[in-house]
């Protein structure tokens, strides 16, 4: 009998101008901010609007909205960037802003599309990422997503008040196409 397939209930678009208003509260979240960029760092709306305009404008990286397919809400970001062409391989980040959603499933699924441009649009090979050591909802994430521990990187990140370890994790192409056959769109 064939496993049912998973559906992904989210779907990635490029960042908008008035996404700003989202990603300033979001990054005023001390848990959130804590989680996505280490110590907290105080920014203003405008900051932000500069941010978002020099993400829509960067033709070298992949800065993308995650957003619920049945209300369209913009709730997290993804992106892809460090692209080294000759090797084949860039890192990929996110995050979940909206709390409320955290543990459903929704960076799972936003990870698997991300994965799915990086290597059947943009043709890579391999795709890492950092993770603090302590946050055992990302890590779980990339795992279910077929990513491999290759290395702790020791007192590598400033967090609050003090020095956290990072792990550093990444998927083959064949690994993400063994995790692409249990999805359907």
């Amino acid at each position: 009998m064939e496993k049912k397939k998973k559906k992904i209930r989210v779907y990635l678009r490029a960042l908008e101008p008035e996404d700003y208003a989202k990603l300033h509260q979001w990054r005023n979240d001390e848990e959130i901010g804590r989680l996505f960029s280490g110590t907290r760092r105080f920014t203003s709306t405008l900051n932000e609007k500069k941010w978002v305009e020099d993400k829509i404008f960067d033709k070298e990286n992949v800065s993308c909205a995650v957003c619920l397919k049945e209300t369209d809400e913009f709730i997290g970001c993804m992106f892809l960037y460090d692209f080294n062409y000759i090797n084949r391989s860039a890192c990929g980040s996110s995050f979940i802003g909206v709390k409320e959603l955290w543990g459903k499933g929704y960076a799972t699924d936003a990870k698997v599309l991300s994965l799915k441009h990086a290597f059947h649009d943009k043709g890579l090979e391999r795709v890492w990422a950092y993770v603090l050591a302590d946050n055992n909802r990302s890590l779980r994430m990339l795992e279910k997503c077929n990513y491999k521990k290759e290395g702790l990187l020791r007192r590598a990140n400033y967090v609050d008040g003090e020095f956290k370890d990072l792990y550093v994790l990444s998927i083959l192409r064949e690994e993400f196409d063994e995790l692409w056959e249990q999805y359907e769109l």
